[in-house]
C-alpha cells in the first residue's frame, strides 16, 4: 500500500507540475478546453485544469521573415521571367492564426505567387524592371487586406530578384554595353570638343597678348622719336638762341666802341671773301667799291700804328 500511495503522490505531482505554464515575452499560448477554444495567454506564469485544458499552439508575437522561392510570371508582351520575394509579417491576434486557415504560411506564399503573377501581369519587362517600389506597394496592400481575416499583418514586401530569361539578358547585356560605348563617344568627342575650344580660345589669347605687345612697342616707339624731336628742336633753338644772342652782344659791343661804319666795312669785305670762296661764277661787286677801298686803306694804317 505504501508503494501505490507514493506512486500516486508521485503522479499527482508530476500532473501538477505539467499544469504550469510559464509564457516568455513577445509569445503567447492559445488554449483549448475539451476541444474549444478558452482563452489566450500572455506573458507569465499561468495553470491549466489537468486532462480537461491543453495548448492549442504556441504564437511567436515579434516581426517575422518569410523568404519564397522564385515564382515564374508572365508580362504583358508576353516575356517569361522568375520573380522570388520575401515578406515581413506579424501576428495580431493569436487566435485568428490558429483557426482563421490551416497553414498560414502556405497560405501566404500563395497569395503572394497569385498576386505577383497579376501585377506582373499588367506591366510590360521594361517597365517591371524599373517598378520595385510601386511592384512592392501594390503587393502589400493586396496581401495586409487578405490576411486580416488570418490574424496577420503584413509589414513590408520586397521583390528581391527579378530574372528574365537568357536570351533577353543576352539583349540586355549587348543593349547596356551599346550605351556604354555609346556614353564613352560622347565623352570622347565632348572632351575633343572642351579640347579644341581650349587650345583655340588660348592661341586668341596669345595672338591678343602679342598684338597688344606689338601695339604697346608702336606706341613706346612713337613715344621715343616724339621725344627725340622735341629734344632736337629744343636744342636747334636754344643754338639760334645763343647765335642770336652772341650776333646782339657783337653789335652792342660794335656800337658802345664808336665803329660802326669801320665794323660794317670790314664785314662787307668778310661777306665779298666767303661770297669769292663758294662755287657761283659771278660776282657782283657794289659801286661804291672805291669807297670801300679806302676805308680798307684807313683801317690799315690804322693797323700799322698799333702794330708800331
Amino acid at each position: 500500500m505504501s508503494i501505490i500511495l507514493i506512486v500516486v503522490v508521485v503522479l499527482v505531482v508530476a500532473i501538477c507540475i505539467s499544469c504550469i505554464r510559464i509564457v516568455p515575452q513577445a509569445e503567447t499560448m492559445v488554449i483549448e478546453r475539451l476541444g474549444s477554444y478558452l482563452t489566450t495567454w500572455g506573458n507569465g506564469l499561468h495553470f491549466k485544469l489537468p486532462l480537461i485544458d491543453r495548448v492549442r499552439a504556441r504564437v511567436s508575437l515579434k516581426e517575422q521573415v518569410a523568404d519564397f522561392p522564385p515564382q515564374p510570371v508572365i508580362t504583358k508582351d508576353n516575356v517569361t521571367m522568375s520573380i522570388d520575394s520575401v515578406i515581413f509579417y506579424k501576428v495580431m491576434d493569436p487566435r485568428l492564426y490558429c483557426y482563421g486557415v490551416e497553414n498560414p504560411i502556405m497560405a501566404i506564399e500563395n497569395l503572394t505567387a497569385t498576386t505577383l503573377r497579376n501585377i506582373i501581369g499588367d506591366l510590360d519587362l521594361d517597365t517591371t524592371l524599373v517598378s520595385r517600389d510601386t511592384i512592392n506597394a501594390q503587393m502589400r496592400a493586396i496581401l495586409d487586406e487578405a490576411t486580416d481575416a488570418w490574424g496577420i499583418k503584413v509589414n513590408r514586401v520586397e521583390v528581391k530578384n527579378i530574372t528574365p530569361p537568357a536570351a533577353i539578358r543576352e539583349a540586355m547585356e549587348k543593349q547596356m554595353k551599346a550605351e556604354r560605348e555609346k556614353r564613352e563617344a560622347v565623352l570622347l568627342a565632348e572632351g575633343t570638343k572642351q579640347s579644341a575650344i581650349t587650345v583655340a580660345e588660348g592661341d586668341k589669347q596669345a595672338r591678343i597678348l602679342e598684338a597688344e605687345a606689338h601695339k604697346q612697342t608702336v606706341i613706346l616707339a612713337a613715344e621715343a622719336e616724339q621725344e627725340r624731336q622735341i629734344r632736337e628742336a629744343e636744342g636747334e633753338a636754344e643754338a639760334i638762341r645763343n647765335v642770336q644772342q652772341a650776333t646782339a652782344d657783337g653789335i652792342r659791343m660794335v656800337r658802345e666802341a664808336g665803329a660802326d661804319s669801320a665794323v660794317l666795312t670790314l664785314q662787307s669785305f668778310e661777306a665779298l671773301k666767303q661770297v669769292a670762296n663758294g662755287q657761283s661764277t659771278k660776282l657782283i661787286i657794289p659801286s661804291d667799291m672805291q669807297g670801300l677801298a679806302g676805308v680798307a686803306a684807313s683801317l690799315k694804317e690804322i693797323v700799322s700804328d698799333e702794330e708800331k
